[in-house]
């Protein structure tokens, strides 16, 4: 098996005993919204919450008409679909090069990604109405106080630690490559119309390189899934405040796509937060209200 080393990246410590014990007794406060905006007439951005797995999903669907929704929702389930066949037989073949110094839930995130591009590349072939369909795709899963992060595309990941807000993914777009190269300016950028133009996406060729990187998830850490019509509408000291102030992940993730819907709602918005929080008195509060917070808001948890 090939091993590929250009696209991992690794800020890992050795848990000291106390951390463990702690992991050991923590719970995951998680939130999601997902509204259609106040421009489109559908929403082609699909998300899923599996808590019991500490899996994450957002993808933003594109190709006009049903064709968005159809990727993005072909992407969330493939994803969810190869994570639990890999719990269940840890053995499981990875798709394409293993990524050398990554954990085997790396791997098999990023292997869970190439699928569903593999997934939506023939799908986008068997009906000529979804021919160019594409989405983008950031996942999450954690495991024994360690964040696998993966994506492509332009939605993205942030987390939110002792008051500081730090996106933990680069976008897959022109323009932000453009920017990282120094040629454009962040606020340039912002004011461009070429936002949109992605240099990576699921579905749009035969195989895809997926980013994956990964985290120690520390107790008070809150983590933002986002779709960019979220962060296009809002500011990084806007997003930070909701996540800092909200009383739990719900409030937040409602208030964000809220305050998106507020500032213009130019397109699809969805948001996912996830906070550990540290057992103790009254911090089993939230283990009774998942199921009614995630029926609240969103299409699908």
């Amino acid at each position: 098996m090939q091993l590929e080393t250009s696209i991992v990246c690794l800020n890992l410590r050795p848990a000291e005993e106390p951390a463990a014990r702690a992991a050991a007794e923590s719970l995951w406060d998680v939130g999601a919204c997902s509204d259609v905006g106040r421009v489109r007439q559908n929403n082609e951005d699909s998300f899923l919450t599996a808590p019991e797995m500490n899996l994450y999903v957002l993808s933003d669907g594109m190709g006009g008409l049903a064709c968005g929704e159809v990727a993005s929702r072909l992407t969330v389930d493939t994803i969810m679909a190869h994570c639990r066949a890999a719990d269940a037989d840890p053995s499981l073949g990875l798709v394409g090069r293993q990524i050398a110094g990554a954990t085997t839930t790396s791997n098999h995130l990023v292997k869970a990604i190439r699928l569903a591009n593999q997934v939506v590349f023939q799908a986008s072939y068997e009906k000529t109405t979804h021919q160019g369909m594409g989405a983008t795709a950031v996942a999450v899963r954690c495991v024994d106080q360690r964040m696998s992060v993966a994506h492509v595309g332009d939605s993205r990941a942030y987390r939110l630690r002792d008051g500081r807000l730090e996106q933990l993914t680069q976008d897959h777009s022109f323009v932000a490559e453009l920017v990282r190269q120094g040629t454009v300016s962040e606020r340039d950028a912002d004011l461009g119309n070429l936002q949109n133009v992605l240099t990576r996406a699921v579905g749009t060729t035969p195989e895809v390189e997926v980013d994956i990187r990964e985290e120690v998830f520390r107790d008070g850490d809150t983590v933002l899934l986002c779709s960019d019509g979220l962060t296009r509408e809002l500011s990084d000291y806007q997003i930070a405040g909701i996540l800092r102030d909200a009383d739990n992940s719900q409030e937040a993730a409602n208030q964000l796509v809220g305050l998106a819907n507020e500032a213009g709602g130019g397109d699809n918005i969805t948001a996912i937060v996830i906070r550990q929080v540290s057992s103790g008195p009254g911090a089993f509060w939230g283990v009774g209200r998942l199921s009614r917070w995630f029926s609240r808001c969103g299409n699908r948890s």
